[in-house]
């Protein structure tokens, strides 16, 4: 028999709490950059530890990757001028969003753009029973993919797909939904936005 995800309208103040606090924090740049010939001194403020810091380039491939080990204000010089000529960033993934600060690199010469930092905000999941709330913040009303497949256990590495949604023009995402079978077998949610995916493992 395939299961069946109800959903319920129920409201939950403290995801939407949780979203406002968010929305307080896009206000201000996180970062300050002092560039010289020879160095490029990064200062992020308000990090934690275990936030992961990296140096991609413009396909998404890693270069350097560092893990927070203090919380509190990051400063660390990087040589960035022996790049080869491209776009590049610095990624800085945190507890509940990844924030994103590009630049380029052209004949030895750095150059950042403080106007094309961004921050997408990671959902937020939270399992209760038989229920799973997803709330999740996007400022510039991101379309939000959300698929739901369940696994009874019987066949290795297959997962059925049970639901699956495009939520669009929302700013404030507030989702919750009933998982019927969740006592003969285990799922998965994967949460799809702004070429990212975010995935919760329910047992």
């Amino acid at each position: 028999m395939k299961n069946v995800i109800t959903h319920t309208k129920k409201g939950f103040l403290m995801v939407t709490m949780f979203a406002t606090l968010l929305s307080f924090a896009n206000e201000s740049s996180f970062f300050s950059i002092k560039n010289d010939a020879e160095k490029t001194s990064l200062t992020l403020e308000s990090v934690k530890e275990g936030n992961l810091l990296s140096i991609k380039d413009e396909n998404g491939i890693i270069l350097y990757k560092e893990l927070i080990q203090k919380t509190g204000t990051y400063t660390k010089g990087f040589d960035l001028t022996t790049l080869p000529k491209g776009d590049y960033l610095f990624e800085l993934d945190g507890d509940f969003e990844i924030s994103t600060i590009p630049f380029t690199v052209n004949e030895g010469v750095v150059k950042f753009n403080p106007d094309l930092e961004t921050k997408t905000f990671k959902p937020f999941i939270r399992v209760e029973g038989d229920m799973v709330y997803l709330t999740k913040l996007s400022l510039n009303k991101a379309p939000l993919k959300v698929e739901i497949y369940f696994d009874n256990g019987l066949y290795i590495g297959e997962k059925e797909l049970v639901h699956s949604e495009i939520i669009e023009d929302e700013k404030n995402i507030e989702k919750a939904y009933r998982l019927t079978g969740l006592y003969r077998g285990s799922y998965k949610i994967s949460v799809i936005s702004e070429g990212r995916e975010f995935i919760k493992e329910i047992n």
